[in-house]
């Protein structure tokens, strides 16, 4: 299994990405003189995870066997200061498979409160990132583009899906997430942000991103249509 390693990262230079950072240095300098000040989050109906996402749909349930990893002490309070909510189970369908949910909500994504994306988090509770790769929204049935990786701690592997919504679009990568963060804060608006992840405990990468596909899918048309934009973006399927 690759690594991800920082040498790696910095000896493949994207064009893209340097047209994207110098865009953002620019747009972080002029941003000085801006003060956003108005909160998207204050224009949106409420959001409630608990009620928002049901505990049973489709054939799935909670299951209560198996925790979705916790953050530790430090990490928490860290979180406590990012997200104004969380949400974290774990559900089992009738074929005993099982699936751990995260949800994180931010209405504050001002520089220093933005999401944590799962990879640092996971290596922070000293997981192995084995691979992580991003797929196009073409490529999958969910309609949008969602971040893989493998995480790996001991015995355990664990093939994780993963997006983060900014403003109700979905960000593919951290580039786009902090220039569309950028962009709002040049209008004076300071959007909110939700870190959406799934998770299984399997050494069957393929099958695994098979069963996560479904699982979200099926969570989707569960959610009343202003949810499903809250959670998945303003996506058509």
């Amino acid at each position: 299994m690759p690594d991800i390693t920082t040498k790696h990262i910095l000896s493949t230079p994207s064009h893209t990405h340097f047209l994207v950072g110098l865009a953002m240095i620019i747009a972080a300098v002029i941003s000085l003189t801006i003060k956003p000040t108005h909160m998207v989050a204050e224009q949106k109906s409420p959001i409630n995870l608990e009620t928002m996402i049901p505990k049973q749909f489709k054939g799935w349930r909670l299951d209560d066997s198996i925790v979705p990893l916790i953050a530790n002490p430090q990490q928490t309070a860290t979180l406590k200061k990012i997200y104004a909510q969380t949400l974290t189970r774990t559900y089992v369908n009738d074929q005993g498979q099982r699936i751990m949910l995260s949800i994180a909500y931010g209405s504050n994504q001002r520089e220093g409160l933005e999401v944590h994306r799962p990879e640092v988090c996971y290596v922070a509770q000293g997981f192995h990132i084995g691979k992580l790769t991003t797929e196009d929204k073409h490529n999958n049935m969910l309609g949008i583009p969602v971040k893989r990786m493998v995480a790996v701690k001991g015995a355990r592997i664990e093939p994780i899906t993963y997006w983060i919504v900014i403003d109700n679009k979905v960000a593919s990568d951290s580039w786009q997430w902090k220039f569309e963060r950028l962009k709002l804060g040049l209008q004076g608006i300071i959007p909110d942000g939700l870190l959406f992840r799934v998770s299984m405990i399997s050494g069957d990468e393929a099958s695994s991103y098979e069963i996560q596909n479904k699982f979200i899918s099926e969570l989707f048309d569960s959610l009343k249509s202003d949810d499903q934009k809250k959670i998945f973006g303003s996506i058509t399927r």
